[in-house]
């Protein structure tokens, strides 16, 4: 469902009036799976594709250390881009039988003493 499960996530955010920007944004600290814009924020959104969530959420498979990376991500889009903008991190779960949308699923994590 990996494919297929990212493109079922653009289709519904699309559907709700976000603008997508990349997917499978590459990174020198990773990648993210969506890069979106909804109004002025940027949204970045790992997407997780389960056939069910007999094993627990997808959402929750998204542990710290993605969570990182995902704030890396972002910092490395935005220096990019060139400025400061705001910043959101949203998970997608796609199951079978529909998408579940969790914005601000987490916050930006930074190294102990960093922000």
């Amino acid at each position: 469902m990996g494919r297929s499960g990212e493109r079922r996530a653009v289709t519904y955010l699309r559907g709700r009036g976000y603008k997508i920007l990349k997917t499978n944004y590459k990174t020198p600290y990773g990648e993210a799976d969506i890069v979106a814009q909804e109004g002025e924020t940027f949204v970045f959104c790992e997407v997780k594709a389960r056939l069910t969530d007999a094993y627990g959420s997808a959402a929750e498979a998204v542990e710290w250390h993605k969570q990182r990376r995902y704030t890396d991500i972002a910092l490395f889009f935005l220096q990019k881009l060139g400025r400061e903008a705001d910043v959101r991190f949203d998970v997608l779960e796609v199951y079978a039988d529909g998408v579940r949308h969790i914005p601000a699923a987490f916050d930006a994590v930074f190294p102990r003493g960093k922000k």
